[in-house]
């Protein structure tokens, strides 16, 4: 066990969903033990998933690292996503309070939830953006909201007023990590760790694409929009779709929404927080969010 633990933490990403529940404690009220130990269970809760995945969608490099499927197979990683799903849930325990354990435990479902969505989505082809948005919600931006509502209640934050502000910021915040991350499955990066066309060849028709394929009205939509809803699509047919989406617009379209997210954000928090450094620290936060490169 501590082997697999190991080898896997030797790439721990970004962390920005334990920074998320400790910005949230500090805005409104301080850090204390159970606000690490909520931002511990929700990282845990996010690895868990992400090692599930792995092995649902067959993934051998994750942050241009073998995953742990990759390197020994799917039965071990399956009880290492347990192992770490259990720790979670006893993290959360332990701080005593319901709420934090409530929280927890709604996010897996919700996770969960938005992977059927997406694979249900994929296999009917519905396709339209509010579909989009209810997937990415569930699967992506409940993680955010739970490390608000967790930081939050572990700071002996009642005013709802507040809690509510703050878990609309971070559910606008969650909907732009996604959209990010789905707009670099459009060009190849090396640092990003994700093979180009990845979502594609799964069947997911994402923002940039998906907004295309509404809108756009020249000769060339419906043999596009047939290749979209393709079960299987072939290496130059997925060519074929990321180019008709970048050349259409459909990359600035999806850059263009997460800009108005994060104004939309933005003017949320700053309507009701006062100026202070861990306001400011929220602000950077998205804007990296935005602006990363992987």
């Amino acid at each position: 066990m501590n082997k697999v633990v190991n080898t896997y933490l030797e790439k721990k990403g970004k962390q920005i969903r334990p920074i998320m529940v400790l910005l949230s404690a500090r805005l409104l009220g301080g850090v204390n033990d159970n606000v690490i130990k909520g931002a511990v269970s929700v990282e845990l809760l996010h690895n868990a998933s992400l090692i599930h995945d792995d092995v649902v969608d067959d993934t051998k490099t994750r942050r241009n690292a073998e995953t742990i499927n990759g390197i020994w197979d799917n039965h071990l990683a399956v009880l290492i996503g347990d192992f770490f799903l259990s720790n979670a849930l006893i993290l959360a325990s332990e701080t005593g309070d319901i709420r934090i354990v409530e929280s927890i435990a709604s996010l897996g479902r919700l996770l969960s939830i938005g992977e059927l969505d997406e694979i249900y989505n994929a296999r009917y082809n519905n396709l339209t953006e509010e579909v989009y948005f209810n997937i990415i919600y569930r699967k992506t931006a409940s993680l955010f909201v739970s490390c608000a509502e967790v930081g939050a209640a572990a700071a002996g934050e009642t005013d709802h007023h507040k809690l509510a502000v703050l878990r609309e910021f971070a559910r606008l915040l969650g909907l732009c990590f996604q959209i990010k991350d789905d707009i670099f499955d459009y060009f190849s990066d090396s640092e990003i760790g994700k093979p180009t066309g990845n979502d594609l060849r799964e069947g997911k028709i994402t923002l940039p694409l998906l907004h295309v394929l509404e809108v756009d009205d020249s000769d060339r939509h419906q043999q596009m929009l047939e290749l979209a809803r393709k079960e299987m699509l072939e290496a130059d047919e997925i060519d074929m779709l990321i180019d008709y989406a970048v050349r259409n617009g459909g990359i600035e379209y999806a850059c263009e929404t997460m800009q108005r997210l994060r104004d939309e954000a933005c003017k949320l928090l700053c309507d009701t927080f006062p100026p202070s450094d861990t306001r400011d620290a929220f602000v950077t936060l998205i804007d990296f969010i935005i602006d990363r490169t992987h």
